[in-house]
Formats: C-alpha cells, sequence, structure tokens
C-alpha cells in the first residue's frame, strides 16, 4: 500500500497576514490544496509558538488567531479540503516535543542557523527563552505527529526540517521505524522574500511596513504611492535603478502579461517597462498607479471574502473546533504508537503484565 501524501503547514498568530505572507506560502497552499495529489493537508495556527516570545502579551496571540484564520479563508483555504486548526489546543504535541528532548543536544540547538538568526533578531543573546531556544523540537513534534510527508517552506526554513529528519531518523534507530521522515518542498518561484514598502528587507507589522490582505482599497493605493523606489531617480528623465527599487520587486512578485493589455497597454511586457526605466523618461508615479492597479485586482478577492466570513465568527470558531478534533485524533494515533515504541505503554501491554506475573509467581 503507497504511504499517503500528508502535508503540513502553519503560520504565528503575530498579527494579520499580509502580502509577504501571500507570496511567500499562502497563495502556493491553496494551490497545493486544490491539486488533488495530497492525502491529506493540515494547516494550523502556531500560537503555542507565538507565546515562546509573546508570553507578556497573551492578548495579541488570543486575538490574532481569529485573524489568521480569516486570512486563510479569504485566500481559500477550504476546511473541507484541509484541517485547519490552533496548535496549543492539541496536548499530544506537547508530551512528543518533551520525548524528543531527549535526542537533541544544546550544542545541536546552538548550531541551528535559524535559531541562530531567530535570537540575534529578537535580542535574546543573553536571555533566550527555553521554549524559544527548543523550537525546532516542537516543530519535528508538529511535523511528526501528523505523519507529514512534506513540508512547504522556505529556504530559511530548512534547517529547521533538518533538524526535524535528525529527530525522526534517531528515533527510529533507537525505537524502531514508527515516525515518518518529511520532505521540504521549496517555494517553485524565484521570487525573494518581498521587502517591506520602505525597502527594509523584511515586512513587519512592528516596522509599520506591511500591505494586509485585509486592508482597504485606499490603506493599499496610499501604501503603494509612499513605497521606496530609486532614491537618485529625482527626475522623469533621470535613469532609475531596479536594484533595490520595491515598486518592480513588488511587480516581479505580482504582474502578469494580461495586466498589460488592461492597465498599461503602451507596454508590451515588464522587461520593455524595465528598460525603459533604466534608460530614462518613466516617473515613479507612472509605475506606481501600475502597481496599485495590479495590487487591487489582486487583493479585492480576498478583502470581499474576508467580509463575508467577518459576517459570522462564531462560525469560524465551530470550523477551528472541528478542525482541532479532526488533528487530535490523528496527533494521540502518532502518540500512541511512539508510547508503545519507546514502552512506556504500561496498562496497554498485555505482555508485560503477564510477564511480571510469571517473574513474580501470581496467577
Amino acid at each position: 500500500m503507497a504511504k499517503e501524501k500528508i502535508i503540513l503547514t502553519g503560520d504565528r498568530p503575530t498579527g494579520r497576514l499580509h502580502i509577504g505572507h501571500y507570496v511567500g506560502s499562502l497563495r502556493r497552499r491553496v494551490e497545493l490544496q486544490n491539486s488533488g495529489l495530497y492525502d491529506k493537508i493540515f494547516i494550523f495556527i502556531a500560537d503555542a509558538q507565538a507565546l515562546t516570545d509573546n508570553m507578556e502579551n497573551p492578548e495579541k496571540v488570543r486575538q490574532n488567531v481569529i485573524e489568521v484564520a480569516l486570512d486563510y479563508l479569504a485566500c481559500g483555504l477550504d476546511p473541507t479540503k484541509s484541517t485547519i486548526f490552533i496548535q496549543s489546543q492539541i496536548p499530544e504535541l506537547c508530551e512528543l516535543t518533551f520525548y524528543y528532548m531527549d535526542l537533541v543536544t544544546v550544542s545541536r540547538l546552538q548550531r541551528n542557523p535559524t535559531v541562530k538568526t531567530e535570537i540575534q533578531m529578537r535580542n535574546f543573546e543573553t536571555s533566550i527563552p527555553v521554549g524559544f531556544f527548543t523550537y525546532p523540537i516542537s516543530q519535528a513534534a508538529d511535523i511528526t505527529a501528523f505523519r507529514a510527508t512534506t513540508v512547504p517552506v522556505g529556504e530559511d526554513q530548512e534547517p529547521m526540517i533538518e533538524q526535524a529528519r535528525e529527530i525522526v531518523r534517531r528515533f527510529n534507530y533507537i525505537y524502531g521505524e514508527t515516525l515518518v521522515e518529511p520532505e521540504i518542498l521549496l517555494p517553485d518561484n524565484a521570487c525573494l522574500p518581498l521587502p517591506g514598502t520602505d525597502g527594509k528587507a523584511k515586512m513587519s507589522k512592528s516596522l509599520g511596513n506591511c500591505i494586509y490582505l485585509s486592508d482597504s482599497a485606499d490603506e493599499v493605493q496610499k501604501k503603494v504611492k509612499s513605497m521606496y523606489t530609486d532614491p537618485d531617480h529625482l527626475r522623469v528623465q533621470d535613469p532609475g535603478k531596479l536594484e533595490g527599487n520595491t515598486v518592480f520587486t513588488y511587480l516581479d512578485a505580482f504582474c502578469r502579461p494580461e495586466h498589460f493589455g488592461l492597465y498599461l497597454p503602451e507596454y508590451p511586457n515588464l522587461d520593455e517597462l524595465k528598460a525603459h526605466y533604466q534608460r530614462g523618461g518613466l516617473g515613479d508615479m507612472k509605475v506606481k498607479k501600475f502597481l496599485n492597479e495590479i495590487m487591487q485586482e489582486t487583493l479585492e478577492p480576498i478583502r470581499n471574502r474576508r467580509k463575508e466570513f467577518e459576517k459570522d465568527i462564531p462560525a469560524i470558531y465551530d470550523m477551528l473546533k472541528k478542525g482541532c478534533g479532526t488533528a487530535r485524533e490523528t496527533a494521540a494515533a502518532t502518540l500512541d504508537d511512539v508510547r508503545k515504541a519507546m514502552k512506556i505503554n504500561y496498562f496497554d501491554d498485555a505482555e508485560l503484565i503477564a510477564e511480571q506475573v510469571k517473574k513474580f509467581g501470581g496467577e
């Protein structure tokens, strides 16, 4: 019998989702969900992981769980095709994490490049919360609990998946073949992570440089108008640079050939638009106006679907509760296998009890 193909992926609920999430993962997730190539898809809201560096602000995490759920549904994730659930509601994940901790050394965690980068970003060098430090182990529990064969992530998460694979291999070596080793699924587009609207490398809520999926048409237009371009492109006739020019980075991510016929018919394609900008004679506002049209076309259906879902919030919580029930059943079955392999399923092991009866001369 062929092994089931199972996807696991998710997001931390620390804010509404933005177009960086859309380009980086959401758009692809919807395609994978609708491809029919996978037997099961689990998508989780990683609230427990979010608390590892927001422990003093649980309300932030709590409020954003529903925001992320709404963004998921608005983008086209379908609870009849994917199991959408909340991480903290699956206690089996904590138990798996606890067992996996015995398979990983502190020095191995310290060498994880993703962990090192995240620690520096949050200025945790001198006081790292243990929960944050060990989140690669927690992530391995998330992946293995659902027997995920495929984990779609960006290249920056490769060290995390490799850590999970190491844990699986070590567990299976010690206790016998029990866990499924996941494969990484990298983005199939060459598009780099979207920078913030201010040109900074990272788009983040704290920097105020995001275009959110739920932004109004006016908010999107305002943000596109103020977007960072080439600071030396002062006059229309000046040659402009593409490198580091946020507007053109966004066009690379969102522009399709048909957009020119609709919104900028004097250019046949993006290459011609870029060439004109580089040789001079093309103003930033004209390019921004073109980008705004594309962004509105992309975001309007998402925005409209979200407004519909917002009309019945109890239904969203019911959907999440149902997803948690399905997810918990799956995780519990994996945990049963793990406990059996580790020989800590004392009350289910009739052979053990019979053996002890014989050993101590009972009946």
